[in-house]
């Protein structure tokens, strides 16, 4: 094993090697976020959409757009509003008179990279054109099945709900989101730097792309073969049960407050972001920090609170963190 995971050590840090090129050339636009940043490198390692939250102004559609750019790889960006329509997402079937049949029409959501922005600005049909898109990696149009580009990553952002004119998305829509990111204020030093580098009539935001899909589809073959011991993978499992049966885990008091616990997708999603977490630190398995360090991320959209809950002005992240601190750490 020793010899198996020496091996493996190196395959990790060849395949991260153009990580830390890919930070430099986004951190030159996107200033600070490292965390934001963190969890989009995460999202694309394990091959899982990420949603991101804050208020508008905080760079969450740059940042997207930026890693986006420094890859060659297809991108299309989605401004959601309350008048989209499902079509303009997916595509329609269009009638040529020429041969009088019904031809398909693919929308923005064939490219590799699709940015949702604003995702919750269009009400839940609108929402609900990416469910089969998110999952199955494809679209359906007029009975049809069409493919969507290898690899396929939908990375959505929304204000909070409590921003005027927007709409919750529905929870099979959320599920579909490997990471929900809390996107916060720059501190002191990060704004003025932001000051320093924005504050102009036309700021400088182009970016060279510095990597290709192939050096991305060879990290993600090296985050497959992570190891991940069984004692780890019972505490993911642990975590995920924790959030359905509070009693077993002697935080009984919490069963008032979630109404739905994580479903069998956040055990998956927390593995897989814990092992693109693993290899981001350079290493060839996956620890309980690492779970810990990415826990939040995963299951905050997950855990479906009681109107109790609310009234009491408890949030899924103070649930979560109240599994994380009951369940032991093996």
């Amino acid at each position: 094993m020793q010899q198996t995971l020496e091996e493996l050590n190196a395959r990790v840090r060849e395949a991260a090697g153009w990580i830390p090129k890919l930070r430099e050339t986004v951190g030159r636009v996107v200033v600070g976020q490292q965390h934001l940043l963190d969890r989009l490198l995460v999202g694309l390692l394990a091959n899982g959409h990420v949603l991101l939250e804050g208020v508008p102004g905080l760079a969450k559609t740059l940042a997207v757009r930026t890693l986006a750019s420094a890859i060659h790889a297809s991108f299309n960006r989605v401004q959601f509003t309350p008048d989209l329509l499902p079509a303009d997402i997916v595509g329609t079937l269009i009638y040529n008179p020429g041969d009088g049949k019904y031809h398909a029409t693919r929308g923005p959501v064939f490219a590799n990279f699709v940015l949702a922005d604003e995702i919750n600005r269009a009400p839940a049909k609108v929402q609900s054109a990416l469910l089969e898109a998110m999952q199955e990696r494809q679209v359906t149009l007029g009975g049809e099945t069409h493919k969507l580009p290898v690899p396929f990553l939908v990375l959505a952002t929304e204000n909070p709900i409590d921003q005027e004119g927007t709409y919750p998305l529905p929870e099979a829509q959320v599920d579909r989101f490997m990471l929900k990111v809390v996107v916060g204020y720059p501190d002191f030093a990060e704004e003025r730097r932001i000051l320093d580098t924005m504050a102009f009539t036309k700021p400088n935001l182009d970016v060279e792309r510095v990597i290709d899909m192939e050096q991305i589809l060879a990290a993600r073959a090296v985050v497959d073969s992570m190891h991940v011991d069984d004692k780890v993978r019972d505490y993911i499992v642990h975590l995920v049960f924790a959030t359905r049966d509070p009693e077993k885990y002697k935080v009984g008091d919490l069963r008032p407050l979630i109404q739905f616990g994580a479903s069998p997708r956040a055990t998956i999603a927390l593995t897989l972001a814990a092992k693109a977490w693993a290899l981001l630190q350079g290493r060839a398995f996956v620890t309980p920090g690492d779970i810990k360090a990415i826990g939040a991320d995963v299951l905050r959209h997950r855990v479906i609170l009681t109107y109790e809950a609310e009234a009491q002005g408890i949030t899924s992240d103070d649930v979560v963190k109240r599994v994380f601190d009951n369940v032991p750490v093996p």
